[in-house]
């Protein structure tokens, strides 16, 4: 059965391809369309994390779904959870450009501990936030599961690119939030 690839979902597309998962319906918002609070937390060009530890009020940490290093490339589905309460704030899947990162963030990136969104403050690693996309996503059970939810529903996430000052993609995220 071949899996639906949709650019405005890559790299989710591709997780759930090697899982053999269908892809749960996604569509592309307009980011006035995207409702609040999740304009705030969306529709911006900053990362993800401290704009979810601003909001949420508290620092975040980071439990890997799974992973993968293909090359220079490195792959993971996560959650992002909250330190206090591990309560889940955002599901997410990125494609990390591993050889565009000092050594030191490269060993870090790879222990799987701390957010990317963390490290890049942490190193004072130079980069702009540039959303692809906004989306609905109709979560399934994997994303229900991931984010502790008990039915389907409509989620608001976007699909980001973080680029280096010579324009080259450090990575490239989907970010899906649960509900406020």
């Amino acid at each position: 059965m071949p899996h639906s690839v949709l650019p405005i979902a890559y790299p989710l597309d591709d997780f759930y391809a090697q899982a053999g998962r269908a892809l749960p319906p996604i569509e592309a918002v307009e980011g006035d369309a995207v409702p609040e609070p999740y304009k705030s937390l969306l529709v911006h060009e900053h990362d993800m994390t401290p704009t979810l530890e601003k909001f949420h009020g508290e620092r975040i940490h980071l439990a890997v779904l799974s992973s993968q290093q293909r090359d220079d490339f490195y792959f993971r589905e996560v959650v992002l959870l909250l330190d206090k309460t591990d309560k889940p704030v955002e599901f997410g899947a990125i494609k990390i450009n591993l050889a565009l990162f000092p050594s030191a963030a490269r060993k870090e990136i790879l222990e799987e501990r701390r957010p990317l969104g963390t490290l890049l403050a942490d190193y004072t690693i130079t980069h702009t936030s540039r959303p692809k996309a906004y989306l609905r996503v109709h979560s399934d059970d994997f994303i229900n599961a991931s984010l502790k939810l008990d039915r389907s529903q409509w989620l608001f996430g976007r699909r980001n690119t973080l680029w280096n000052p010579e324009q080259r993609p450090l990575a490239e995220i989907v970010e899906i939030l649960p509900p406020a």
